[in-house]
C-alpha cells in the first residue's frame, strides 16, 4: 500500500495539460540558467535539470510543468526491441524497491502516447549522435528517444538524477517522485569513457565489482577495464592452465587479499556491467608483469625452475615473460581464448607497459604475435602506450598515461590512424593521494603527484601530448591501482567524487569545462553517493550539502 497521501485533485493536475510559464534554454557552455522575471527556475520539490552530471549537452527546463511518478504508471517500451526491454528491466530494477511501485513494462503501441514511462528506441528523436538521447518531461509523461542501446541507458541514468535522492534507498519510501518538465538533448564528447581497477595486486570479491560497476554506470561510464594480472596476483580461472588461478591467485601484495575469479563468476560480472550499460575489457598483462604466471608453471620460465609466488609492493625483477620459449606463446594463445570466448566485449588489452628493458625489436615480435592471438579469437587490441611503437595503429587501441616515454612512437601512430585513450597519470590515476597526509600511510600513491578534486578535473585530453592531433583521441580512462589499496571502502574513498571528474571530461563539451559550474553539480551528488552506500571523500575544495 502505497503510504504517502496525494494532495486532492494532485492526478487531475498531473493528467492534465501543464501550463507552461516560461522555457529556460541552457547550452553547455552557460553556466548558470534564468527564468522569465518573477517566475521561479523549477517546480518546488523537483530537481533542476541542470544539475545533472556529467553535464547534458543542452537543456530547455519548463517552468511550472513536472511529472509525478504514480502507483498505476507504467514503462512503456519499443514494441520487439530487446535493447529497449533491456533498459526497462534496468530502470524499473531501480525504481520499483524505493517507490513500492509496480511498474510494469508493456509494449508502446504504433503512434499511441501514453502517461507513464517510455522508452522508445528509434523513431522521431532528434538526437542521432552516437549514443545520444532526447528526455522529454511533461506533464503526463517521461520520455527518453534514442537510436541506439547505449543512448537508452545513458537517458534512463539522467533520469535517475533527476528524480530525487530517495530514489537511491533500498527499502520502500513515501513519494512524490517528482521530475521537472523541460528537455534534455545529450550526447557524449568521446565514445570511451573507461574506469579501470586493478584486481591482480589485491583480489576483489565479486560483490565489491558488482557495487563499483553500480557507481560508475550512474555518470555514463560505459567501459571497466579489469586488470587481471599482474606479479602479485592472477585473478582468473583459465581451465587449461589451472595451476595459475590455484598457486598465482593465492596471495596478493604483502601476502594479503588473494583469490581469483571462477569463470561463472567472470561471466555474470561481465552480463551485470552489460545489464547496466558498461563493457567489460579485460587485461592479460605482458611481457612484463607476469610473475604470478611464471609461479604457477616452472615451464614458462626460461631455465625451467619454478619462481615463489610474489607479494612485493614494487614490480618483479623476475615477472619477465620467456620470449624465447615456444610454450609461452602457446600459453597466451590458450588463455587469450580462454578470456575472448568469456568476453563478448570487442576488446582486451595486452598491457606492453613498463617493459623497459627489453629492446625495441624484442617488443615488436611480441606484440605482433599476441595481436594476431586476439585477432584470432575475435577481438580487437587495446595496449598500454609502450605498445603504441609495435602495434598496426589501424587494428588497435592505445592507452596514454604519460608523456616523455615514447612520444614519438605515440605521434606516429596517430600519423597511421591509431586512436588514443587519455588516462595521465598526475591526473587521472586515482590511486594517487588527495593531498600528502590523505588518505593515511600507507594508502594511495604518489608517485605522479598528489591530486585534488579540482585537479582531476583541471586537464583537457588534446593537450596532455604535444602535436597529437585530437582527432586521435576517442575517449578518457580513470585506473585505480591496488598495491597499497585495501578492499572496496578504501577503493571507493580515493575514486569518489573524482572520478565524476573524468566522466565529466569525457561526456561534456569542450566548451563547457568549468570548475566553478561543476563543482557545484559534484556538490549535489554526495547525498545520492551516500544513499548508494558509496564511501566517497568529503573534499574540502568541493561546497557540499550540510549532512554529506
Amino acid at each position: 500500500m502505497n503510504t504517502y497521501a496525494s494532495p486532492p485533485g494532485r492526478r487531475l493536475v498531473r493528467r492534465a495539460k501543464g501550463t507552461v510559464i516560461a522555457v529556460v534554454v541552457v547550452t553547455a557552455a552557460m553556466l548558470t540558467t534564468t527564468a522569465s522575471a518573477g517566475s521561479p527556475p523549477r517546480v518546488t520539490g523537483a530537481v533542476p535539470l541542470t544539475q545533472v552530471v556529467p553535464q547534458p549537452a543542452e537543456v530547455h527546463t519548463t517552468t511550472g510543468v513536472a511529472f509525478d511518478l504514480d502507483s498505476d504508471d507504467a514503462v512503456y517500451t519499443t514494441a520487439g526491441s530487446k535493447d529497449a526491454g533491456e533498459a526497462a528491466t534496468f530502470l524499473t530494477g531501480l525504481l520499483r524497491k524505493p517507490t513500492g511501485y509496480a511498474l510494469p513494462v508493456r509494449k508502446l503501441a504504433a503512434g499511441a502516447k501514453p502517461s507513464g514511462i517510455v522508452l522508445a528506441l528509434g523513431g522521431d528523436n532528434t538526437v542521432t549522435k552516437p549514443e545520444g538521447y532526447q528526455l522529454e518531461v511533461t506533464s503526463k509523461a517521461v520520455t527518453i528517444r534514442a537510436d541506439e542501446r547505449a543512448g537508452l541507458f545513458n537517458g534512463v541514468e539522467t533520469l535517475r538524477q533527476l528524480l530525487p535522492v530517495k530514489v537511491d534507498r533500498q527499502q520502500r519510501t513515501a513519494g512524490p517522485w517528482r521530475i521537472q518538465g523541460g528537455v534534455i538533448s545529450d550526447a557524449p564528447r568521446y565514445g570511451y569513457r573507461g574506469a579501470m581497477i586493478d584486481v591482480a595486486r589485491h583480489h576483489l570479491p565479486p560483490s565489491d565489482v558488482k557495487g563499483y560497476i553500480d557507481a560508475i554506470a550512474r555518470y555514463k561510464i560505459n567501459y571497466l577495464h579489469l586488470h587481471l594480472i599482474d606479479d602479485q596476483g592472477w585473478r582468473i580461472e583459465i581451465k587449461s592452465w589451472p595451476e595459475l588461478a590455484k598457486i598465482g591467485g593465492s596471495t596478493g601484495t604483502g601476502g594479503m587479499l588473494g583469490g581469483y575469479y571462477t569463470q561463472e563468476q567472470y561471466k555474470d560480472l561481465v552480463a551485470y556491467a552489460w545489464a547496466r550499460g558498461v563493457t567489460v575489457i579485460p587485461e592479460i598483462e605482458g611481457p612484463s608483469h607476469m610473475h604470478s604466471a611464471l609461479a604457477s608453471y616452472a615451464k614458462l620460465t626460461c631455465d625451467g625452475k619454478p619462481l615463489e609466488p610474489y607479494t612485493d609492493w614494487v614490480n618483479s625483477p623476475d615477472g619477465k615473460l620467456c620470449l624465447d620459449n615456444p610454450t609461452t606463446f602457446e600459453f597466451l594463445d590458450e588463455v587469450i581464448g580462454e578470456i575472448a570466448a568469456l568476453t563478448p566485449g570487442p576488446y582486451i588489452h595486452i598491457g606492453g607497459d613498463e617493459a623497459h628493458e627489453r629492446p625495441q625489436a624484442e617488443m615488436d615480435a611480441y606484440i605482433e604475435k599476441v595481436a594476431k592471438l586476439v585477432e584470432k579469437h575475435g577481438k580487437k587490441v587495446f595496449g598500454w602506450q609502450e605498445a603504441a611503437g609495435s602495434l598496426d595503429p589501424s587494428k588497435s587501441m592505445t592507452e596514454f598515461w604519460a608523456a616523455g616515454i615514447n612520444d614519438d612512437q605515440m605521434l606516429a601512430a596517430a600519423k597511421g590512424g591509431g586512436k588514443f585513450v587519455m588516462a595521465p597519470a598526475s591526473n587521472a590515476y586515482l590511486d594517487m593521494k588527495y593531498n600528502e597526509a590523505l588518505p593515511e600511510y600507507p594508502v594511495g600513491n604518489s608517485w605522479a603527484g598528489t591530486s585534488t578534486v579540482e585537479d582531476s578535473y583541471d586537464w583537457k585530453p588534446e593537450t596532455q601530448l604535444a602535436g597529437l592531433p585530437e582527432s586521435s583521441i576517442t575517449g578518457v580512462e580513470a585506473p585505480l591501482w591496488t598495491e597499497t589499496v585495501f578492499g572496496i571502502n578504501q577503493l571507493e574513498n580515493l575514486a569518489f567524487p573524482r572520478l565524476l571528474s573524468i566522466a565529466e571530461i569525457g561526456w561534456a563539451k569542450a566548451s563547457a569545462h568549468n570548475w566553478d559550474n561543476f563543482k557545484v553539480r559534484l556538490a549535489a551528488q554526495g547525498p545520492r553517493l551516500r544513499e548508494a552506500r558509496v564511501n566517497y571523500y568529503l573534499a574540502p575544495d568541493v561546497p557540499w550539502p550540510l549532512g554529506s
